[in-house]
């Protein structure tokens, strides 16, 4: 599979004087604040990104079977509907080429730098701008937006003898498709939501597959249909009949955060019969389905959507391990008991590194303040989107905004909201200058913290990618979105360091 450029007219010409807003990302959060800028009046905005093309995770990860997990018409931006998604669950070359669409639809095409890596920003206190490092030259900006996400890196895993495979090895965010796969040995490690995606997909086609499942999830039916002409024509002629499909795709979703989806409740129990039953009726033999029980409760880990998985698994040329592994040999895999599987190529299905995507760019503040170090122990920014000692600079899909029960499109639109605030308010008040204030950002925190003790994700028996080294849980939203976006819908200036700028500038 190969993607298809943006669909931009020319180049951004490099800019030479300071721009209004620098956005770094194009996936759909970048696009989102560049979209919503513009329309808002700002038109001095400008995207950077270091693919060749937008989409960000959905450009990245083209392996087979890759698709979403939430409903098409909640997984878009409000104000840029689709009609015509073909499938309940749009697959990655449909997302992708909606997001490539945006550019066009909306003329970004002078306002993005596709194949632009940067490599750091410092923020300059006597100008009030940021300094921005890239390979394509340097670049001023009164207000930096980082829409990076965190699921870009890939996570290898610390497995003995990995570098020695001899064939073909690589990362399902980075699959390599000029493998063939027909009648070959194919391993895959992780058992995660690209797993599940890629398994499904490659069953057929290999000669025998090897699944080295780490910890078995939980996995509910997907029920996945596809969307013919009919509802195309209707959600183009009656836009109310898209709405309302979405808007009930949102609150039954918000309904299970309410219920307690986040926590361990009565509904965790009903939610873990389902996902039983659902295991029972697509696997028969007791011996592969006591393999694939979770020993933690539904909703710790990510909760994964297929029709597809569990058959694959029955497959006569598939088989489960479920045994830790001792090594990778330059031929195959060996297994702590000794068993060692033969292989030819080598799929590592073991998600991302997202402490480090959020602190791989080197950002500078005030005074010399690094944001890996400003950090520390804890990731974590006020609201998820802005940091003390960081003026002017702002986060999309910052810490614990990420979501498990909805789609995450509406905290991104949430959050380029309040930006957007923000910057109504420097205009307003004619400020250089804004920032939270060290004791607000504590202080939401805390109240974070307090609401993420008791959370599924904390007292559920697992530990999983939410959480950092130390069992921080840097990821995800402890509450549903209605009460992020009731939180976010009006900044509290009380919360910020507002600096006026100098007179004459």
């Amino acid at each position: 599979m190969t993607e298809a450029p943006a669909t931009a007219s020319s180049p951004a010409p490099w800019p030479t004087t300071p721009l209004a807003v620098l956005v770094i990302g194009a996936g759909f959060s970048g696009l989102a604040m560049a979209i919503r800028c513009r329309q808002a009046g700002i038109d001095d905005v400008m995207v950077v990104e270091k693919a060749a093309a937008v989409g960000g995770t959905w450009h990245t990860n083209t392996y087979p079977g890759a698709a979403c997990d939430i409903p098409a018409h909640l997984y878009a931006l409000s104000f840029a509907p689709k009609a015509d998604w073909t499938r309940t669950y749009a697959g990655q070359p449909e997302i992708a080429a909606y997001l490539r669409d945006l550019v066009a639809r909306f003329d970004l095409g002078s306002r993005l730098s596709l194949s632009t890596h940067v490599t750091g920003a410092v923020w300059d206190e006597g100008q009030a701008l940021w300094r921005v490092e890239t390979d394509r030259g340097p670049v001023e900006a009164r207000v930096l937006v980082s829409g990076m996400g965190a699921l870009h890196h890939p996570a290898l895993p610390a497995i003995p003898g990995l570098s020695s495979f001899r064939g073909p090895l690589f990362h399902t965010a980075a699959w390599d498709h000029r493998v063939p796969l027909a009648d070959r040995r194919v391993g895959v490690i992780g058992t995660g939501a690209s797993a599940i995606q890629v398994v499904p997909a490659i069953a057929p086609e290999v000669g025998r597959l090897v699944l080295f499942q780490r910890t078995p999830p939980w996995v509910m039916p997907r029920n996945d249909r596809a969307i013919g002409p009919r509802l195309h024509a209707l959600f183009r002629r009656l836009p109310l009949a898209r709405r309302l499909l979405r808007g009930a795709q949102f609150w039954l979703r918000e309904a299970q955060a309410a219920l307690g989806f986040t926590r361990v409740s009565r509904l965790t129990r009903l939610a873990e019969m389902a996902s039983r039953l659902h295991l029972r009726r697509q696997v028969r033999d007791p011996a592969l389905r006591a393999k694939l029980a979770p020993p933690y409760r539904l909703g710790c880990k990510r909760v994964l959507i297929s029709d597809e998985f569990y058959p694959a698994l029955n497959r006569p040329n598939v088989t489960l391990e479920t045994g830790t592994i001792r090594a990778v040999t330059p031929d195959g895999v060996t297994l702590a008991d000794g068993t060692h599987h033969s292989l030819d190529v080598l799929v590592l299905a073991t998600g991302f590194d997202v402490t480090a995507s959020l602190a791989r760019v080197p950002v500078v503040g005030r005074d010399g303040l690094i944001l890996a170090r400003a950090w520390g122990e804890r990731v974590a920014a006020h609201r998820g989107v802005a940091l003390a000692g960081f003026p002017n600079f702002f986060m999309l899909l910052g810490p614990n905004t990420g979501l498990g029960h909805n789609s995450v499109v509406l905290m991104i639109e949430a959050q380029v909201e309040y930006v957007l605030a923000c910057l109504a308010e420097m205009k307003t008040r004619h400020l250089a200058a804004i920032e939270p204030s060290p004791e607000a950002q504590a202080l939401h925190l805390a109240e974070l913290e307090a609401r993420l003790a008791g959370s599924i994700w904390q007292q559920g028996g697992c530990a999983s990618w939410y959480q950092d080294a130390a069992g921080h849980n840097i990821a995800l939203w402890p509450g549903t979105v209605v009460a992020y976006r009731r939180a976010m819908r009006v900044p509290d200036w009380s919360e910020f360091v507002l600096t006026p700028a100098r007179s004459g500038t």
